[in-house]
């Protein structure tokens, strides 16, 4: 297990972030004060208390532990133990997200990949890192608006799938024109050039419809639960394309 000295100062919030995880996983299930980190990595207390923030909404699973003795650990059984992943192995898991562009569920993916590097030992980390920045993306230069238009749709559509909501969009089809639409999400649809589809039930057109991803100009789950549709329903509907599903083992 990678334990980092404690006469190691950490320079930039990064590496202290990466640091306060490995810090706490040493001494799990104990907790740390915020008094005791603070200290720790000669910062104030409040740069604690939000880098601490920081961590537990990218879900590292990092809890309060209430009373005079008190302090913060985390969760032992819902953290990974130092991996046996390569530093090449990392960067080409970077890579494939960052070839991928802005798919669903992007955000869960930065969120995984800065779980594993945190979990690598630290020397294994470092060279991760220092390998990554000599790897470069060509890419077109993207609109700021269209780009978060584009996240917070893939968002709502995460939540909708996840809970079964009738989604309610707005949609621009190839003519420039907007329309609104309430979906029944059936499943994401990627790899054709890049671009990512969501297929779902149109209740406008009352059909399967293909929507672009990033044509939806905004999308909202609702509060409505969608009727069962078994994916089936939804790829079977997709004419002349070859469909898997990720894998996961």
């Amino acid at each position: 297990m990678s334990v980092i000295p404690r006469s190691v100062a950490v320079v930039n919030r990064t590496d202290r972030l990466y640091a306060l995880v490995e810090e706490l996983r040493a001494i799990s299930p104990r907790c740390r004060s915020a008094r005791d980190l603070a200290a720790r990595f000669e910062v104030s207390v409040r740069t604690i208390e939000r880098d601490i923030a920081a961590l537990q909404e990218s879900g590292v699973p990092i809890y309060p532990q209430p009373g005079r003795r008190g302090g913060y650990a985390l969760d032992k059984d819902m953290s990974l133990p130092p991996l046996n992943f390569t530093p090449a192995e990392a960067v080409a898991i970077a890579v494939a997200l960052g070839r991928a562009g802005q798919p669903p569920f992007a955000r869960h993916a930065r969120s995984a990949l800065r779980k594993v590097v945190a979990a690598m030992p630290g020397r294994d980390g470092d060279e991760a890192r220092e390998l990554a920045t000599r790897v470069r993306f060509v890419e077109a230069a993207e609109d700021a608006g269209a780009a978060a238009a584009s996240a917070q749709a893939a968002r709502a559509i995460e939540d909708a799938l996840l809970h079964r909501r009738v989604l309610r969009i707005g949609y621009r089809d190839a003519k420039g024109e907007v329309t609104a639409r309430d979906i029944e999400p059936g499943v994401f649809l990627g790899g054709l050039g890049g671009l990512w589809y969501l297929v779902g039930w149109c209740r406008l057109r009352d059909d399967v419809r293909v929507f672009r991803l990033d044509r939806i100009t905004h999308a909202t789950a609702t509060e409505e639960r969608c009727p069962a549709r078994p994916p089936e329903t939804f790829v079977t509907d997709v004419p002349d394309v070859l469909v898997r599903n990720p894998v996961l083992d």
